[in-house]
């Protein structure tokens, strides 16, 4: 694959520029903030974006920390294999990475270190035939236009700037804006380690293939921004009109709750920090049984505490929503690394039939849209509505474009009204849809009976068969009206239309890959189709088994030992399934995909054994 063009699949468009670099160091190298830094600015410069961090668990002054950015003038879905140009802030974290730079590609680096190394423990010593060094006294330049080393970050990224001739407006003002909400003084004092840096990179002989062409075409509808997964999800959640938000910090959802506590405040919303993930749940469904859109947000662990009150939402039948960031497990795991290895809990987790709503973005757009859309769905269908993110998809930041005017129903209720003086309220009743008409404390006339207990219309205890059946058909039927529900994409096919040789169906963050690995096998002839499943519980078992009947084999990639979607999917439809499951603790790789969609397509063209 050529750094300068990429073949998106045939949607009639060539990338000009398609560059992926990545930043890596030591925590306390400014590692991160270098990477902020350039995404910000190529941002801003017009160019689209995916960005994704990598950095240790502990909290200060140990481990590794990469900041990989995939910068192109089309949509990219996720990052490659390869990046072009490698920046190392400590080499002794950079060298087991020096073999992801591509042929031809750039790698830079301190050329004077300050100290000697080791025999092999300098870069320079790993550097592959065909990768193009470029060695810079970062630290000395640093320290001439600042009077200090601290600013080798925006050193090493200005020299990379001037060395590929990036625009430096968008630096200066991202710059600017970064260090300038602090104190003036350190704005002036990085502008100028910049403007150092820039010139020297600017004044090397260029070796290398990298090329940056002019950004894509602007966007004339909507409002583009960059934004994490856990921000767009914190704009979905103020969008639809959050009320009341409760929590508990854990990695890696804890920014969700972090943004929240800036932006609602200034809205009149109110915000409380919990002792524990237990009773940031019971708030969550008070609140909700109270008439709020009320939230919270977790990771697997706290998902665990939180699986009794679950219950209590499903047979109260009350709204809420809940934010899962899924890490590495078991019990406290890998909090740094990403899986997607929470899905059995979040569909089938609680005790007893207690089903809910599941939906899982794909992209970062997609944390938007599925955050405000789990408000209308939890109200719609009166039950708690999980919202599956990853670590992965929280911290990875996308170029995106959203509406001028927020897309979400501020109400969707389905609200009982009294019509007659003696008309007694019955929160449970029997209707067409499953949905009863629901009253809010202190509705006239409305009072009502809630209660764990199973119970009859009126909500009074009741555990005679009869009424148990009654009332599980109920809570389970209601919830398929979610597979129509407005405006929201429960699943979706791209790539080849018709018969094809390898279909992947794909879920959450993992998708991005699925669809580059689609993209690539196609290029190379073979027919193949993704779809997306959104919608987990209830499962879209019509489009799915559809999209299923064109397959001659069907690829799950996804990220967890088990194969938990590829279990899903078959225990819904009862068909086979080929699962592709990793505990890579990082994305999928795309050309693992691809191998598996060239080793199936062999394998559906074999011819037939005699007989």
């Amino acid at each position: 694959m050529s750094p300068a063009t990429t073949d998106h699949g045939g949607k009639g468009a060539m990338t000009a520029t398609d560059i992926q670099i990545a930043i890596c160091g030591s925590a306390g190298d400014g590692t991160i903030a270098a990477g902020n830094i350039l995404r910000n600015a190529l941002a801003t410069a017009g160019y689209r974006v995916i960005s994704f961090d990598v950095y240790p668990p502990e909290i200060r002054g140990f481990g590794k920390c990469i900041s990989r950015l995939r910068i192109t003038t089309e949509q990219a879905y996720s990052l490659k294999e390869k990046s072009d140009c490698l920046i190392s802030l400590d080499d002794s974290h950079t060298i087991p990475h020096v073999g992801e730079v591509r042929d031809f590609g750039a790698v830079i680096f301190e050329a004077k270190p300050v100290a000697q190394v080791p025999e092999g423990g300098h870069i320079t010593a790993h550097v592959r035939p065909g990768q193009i060094p470029y060695g810079f006294s970062i630290r000395e330049i640093s320290e001439q236009a600042t009077s200090s080393n601290r600013s080798r970050n925006v050193v090493a990224l200005a020299i990379m700037a001037g060395l590929f001739g990036l625009d430096k407006g968008p630096f200066r003002q991202t710059i600017d804006s970064t260090f300038g909400k602090k104190n003036k003084k350190v704005a002036e004092v990085n502008l100028d380690a910049f403007e150092t840096g820039y010139a020297v990179g600017a004044a090397t002989f260029k070796l290398d293939s990298v090329k940056f062409g002019p950004p894509g075409k602007s966007v004339r509808q909507g409002k583009v921004t960059i934004l994490s997964g856990n921000a767009a999800t914190v704009r979905g959640l103020l969008d639809a009109g959050i009320d009341c938000y409760f929590g508990y910090p854990i990695t890696p959802a804890t920014s969700i709750m972090e943004r929240l506590a800036v932006e609602m405040p200034k809205r009149g919303k109110r915000l409380l920090q919990t002792e524990d993930e237990i009773s940031a749940i019971a708030a969550t469904v008070g609140a909700g049984y109270a008439g709020a859109r009320a939230a919270t947000a977790t990771s697997g662990p706290g998902l665990a505490l939180m699986m009794e009150m679950l219950g209590l939402g499903t047979i109260a039948e009350v709204p809420a929503v809940v934010l899962v960031s899924q890490r590495g497990g078991p019990s406290t795991g890998m909090p740094t690394k990403t899986e997607q290895s929470d899905l059995n809990a979040a569909v089938y987790g609680s005790h007893g039939d207690s089903p809910r709503i599941v939906i899982a973005p794909t992209n970062v757009e997609g944390c938007y849209r599925c955050a405000g859309k789990a408000f209308e769905m939890a109200e719609a269908y009166q039950t708690p509505v999980i919202v599956l993110l990853d670590l992965y998809l929280s911290n990875r930041y996308e170029t995106v474009v959203l509406a001028n005017e927020a897309p979400f129903n501020p109400d969707c209720n389905k609200r009982w009204r009294r019509t007659e003086r003696d008309e007694v309220y019955r929160r449970f009743a029997a209707s067409d849809d499953q949905i009863s008409a629901r009253a809010i404390p202190g509705d006239e006339g409305g009072m009502h009976v809630v209660t764990g207990l199973e119970h009859n219309e009126l909500g009074r205890p009741n555990d005679t068969p009869e009424i148990h059946t009654a009332m599980s058909v109920k809570r389970h039927d209601k919830l398929k009206a979610a597979l129509r529900h407005p405006d929201f994409t429960i699943c979706k096919r791209f790539g080849d239309d018709g018969p094809i040789d390898v279909g992947l169906l794909g879920w959450g963050s993992t998708f991005g890959e699925c669809l580059e690995a689609m993209f690539m096998a196609r290029a190379e002839g073979i027919r193949c189709a993704a779809m997306k499943v959104v919608m987990l519980s209830p499962f879209p078992a019509d489009p799915v088994a559809e999209f299923m009947d064109d397959c001659k084999a069907v690829l799950v990639p996804e990220l967890n030992f088990q194969g938990q979607f590829a279990r899903l999917v078959q225990a819904e439809l009862a068909r086979p399934v080929v699962p592709l499951a990793k505990v890579s603790c990082g994305p999928m790789r795309v050309e693992d995909i691809v191998e598996e969609i060239r080793r199936l397509a062999a394998q559906v063209h074999q011819p037939l054994a005699a007989e």
